[in-house]
């Protein structure tokens, strides 16, 4: 199991490589965002929005926030333009490292039920296990996008979790 220090490492994990992710994408231009460069949800922009997505429905479970009104692969209908997704960003950020910040080894041990439309079911996992997962996929799909900003020519900062100050 994991404890609420781990959980909050990986929220200021996760702020400090959106910094550099939205940091590198911000010196392209929207053309250069939007293109489709083959990944899973075809442009940096979409894989971004994509990532916001599910942080917004996985946040919306734990009462944090709103849920967000489209499916995953619309991601980009939420936030078309780029300042709009990069608010969007900023905000949830501050949202994800309250929501570290509140669990408790409890609230860990807990599980949570929703309905997965992935999985077409009502699942109940504990919650350690969603704090994992809703890290892990951040940084798969942060890992798409750094690849697709290096190919695009943007320099996004290295991902080693040992180089976050602090």
């Amino acid at each position: 199991m994991i404890s609420p220090d781990h959980a909050q490492l990986m929220a200021r994990y996760n702020r400090w490589q959106n910094e550099s992710l939205y940091g590198a994408a911000d010196k392209l231009s929207d053309g250069e965002r939007l293109k489709d460069r083959g990944a899973f949800f075809s442009s940096i922009h979409e894989t971004l929005a994509h990532i916001l997505w599910a942080d917004q429905i996985w946040l919306s479970r734990f009462s944090m926030c709103d849920k967000p009104g489209c499916k995953g692969n619309e991601a980009l209908t939420l936030y078309p333009d780029w300042a709009g997704l990069v608010m969007a960003r900023k905000d949830m950020d501050d949202t994800v490292d309250r929501w570290a910040s509140s669990l408790t080894p409890a609230r860990l041990e807990k599980t949570l039920s929703w309905y997965s439309s992935a999985a077409g079911r009502e699942m109940t996992k504990p919650v350690w296990v969603l704090v994992t997962h809703i890290f892990n996929h951040q940084t798969h799909h942060r890992g798409q996008a750094h690849a697709m900003l290096t190919a695009a020519g943007a320099k996004p900062d290295d991902t080693d979790l040992f180089l976050l100050e602090g």
